[in-house]
């Protein structure tokens, strides 16, 4: 094999495209900060204890492991930045009110979590602390709609879901963790086959539940078969009502509803949500509520640290996004004479982008278009277009 092939699923970023995921990492953080949200920087790397701590298996499976060659200790390359963000929320910062906090990194799978996907994401993200309500879930749902905005992605789409439904039809049932993982999978696949034979040992009422959550996925009208076909709880009540609200709150977006969707990772607790758009084979945000993840980490002022975040993978918004052109660039000559250097020099100081031409060579970019150029009229230094 020849040295200079990559492993499956990771690949560069070549110039044109590396520009365009670079200006869309600065608008989306910048759109975060709009909304008040500072930015943190985690480690690639961590000991393995703390970053799977109340993540669930799949997050492990996910997961790289080593040895610190220094301590001896397992050491994990981080798969999702969520539970880091959480760790300094409640070790570093341990603030006692709301905490805003964004991010934006790699990430790195043990393998492609869909089919074409890559191994290396570029995982932008966003979460609040502290706040319990649903004004959080919304402030977070209208956030990530705001960035694939400002990412010029178009005919956006928002599914949304409630992880506390499920929770709310096993309560009281035990359920060992391998069983929940695959009953989980099941309805994540709406397998209505193998739900009737996992749930045959289940309570009636659960059963019949879980057999229906399967078919509950649509427009508005699925909220109100929820209230016909599951048992009407206190947990199950509380969230079909605020899904409902949250949808009535995003203004003319499309809205669908799927109470079965338990896909990603198993620390989400209640209302979730996933955005789609145009010409994306598969949902570019995924977000939602994770109030047990900071929990773990002891929160000094609030144990049970309420949390709510979206992220996304910025190699995929790019694949989404509004083409954009080349920027625009002007060709200047080499020389060394005091004024063409002086003359550069200003116009890159007026924010220009000006490639200078070497001896002998003509310059190949990808990345700008030299639409002018630099020239010598009557001793000053003046630019044309080409």
């Amino acid at each position: 094999m020849s040295a200079w092939v990559l492993p499956d699923h990771i690949a560069d970023v070549l110039p044109s495209e590396a520009r365009h995921i670079e200006e869309l990492r600065r608008s989306l953080l910048d759109t975060a900060s709009s909304y008040g949200y500072e930015l943190v920087i985690p480690p690639l790397l961590e000991h393995l204890e703390s970053l799977l701590t109340g993540t669930g298996e799949a997050l492990d499976l996910q997961t790289f492991k080593l040895v610190d060659q220094l301590s001896g200790r397992m050491l994990g390359v981080r798969a999702d930045t969520t539970p880091q963000v959480a760790r300094i929320d409640a070790h570093l910062l341990n603030r006692a009110g709301v905490a805003r906090l964004c991010y934006c990194g790699p990430v790195v799978h043990t393998r492609p979590d869909r089919p074409h996907a890559t191994r290396e994401p570029l995982q932008l993200g966003a979460e609040i602390y502290g706040h319990s309500g649903r004004e959080a879930d919304l402030e977070i749902l209208l956030l990530a709609l705001d960035c694939l905005k400002a990412a010029q992605v178009s005919g956006l789409s928002v599914d949304l879901a409630d992880a506390s439904v499920v929770d709310a039809l096993l309560a009281g049932v035990s359920v060992s963790a391998p069983v929940l993982a695959e009953l989980h999978a099941a309805l994540a696949t709406k397998d209505s086959t193998e739900l009737a034979s996992m749930s045959r040992g289940l309570p009636a009422t659960t059963r019949e539940g879980l057999l229906a959550l399967a078919q509950l996925y649509g427009d508005e009208k699925v909220l109100d078969e929820a209230r016909v076909a599951l048992k009407s709880t206190p947990g199950i009540d509380r969230a079909l009502s605020n899904l409902k609200w949250l949808a009535s709150q995003l203004g003319d977006a499309r809205v669908t509803f799927d109470l079965a969707d338990l896909r990603g990772y198993a620390y989400y607790s209640g209302p979730r949500f996933s955005v789609y758009a145009s010409g994306a084979g598969d949902a570019l945000v995924r977000g939602g509520r994770y109030d047990g993840v900071g929990a773990v980490f002891g929160h000094n002022h609030d144990r049970a640290r309420p949390a709510v975040g979206f992220s996304l993978d910025l190699k995929n918004v790019v694949g989404a996004a509004a083409p954009r052109p080349l920027k625009a660039a002007i060709r200047a000559p080499w020389g060394e004479d005091a004024t063409l250097r002086a003359a550069i020099a200003a116009l890159r100081g007026r924010g220009e982008t000006v490639v200078g031409m070497l001896p002998g060579h003509d310059t190949e970019i990808d990345e700008f278009h030299c639409d002018r150029e630099l020239i010598e009229v009557a001793g000053q230094w003046v630019v044309q277009a080409i």
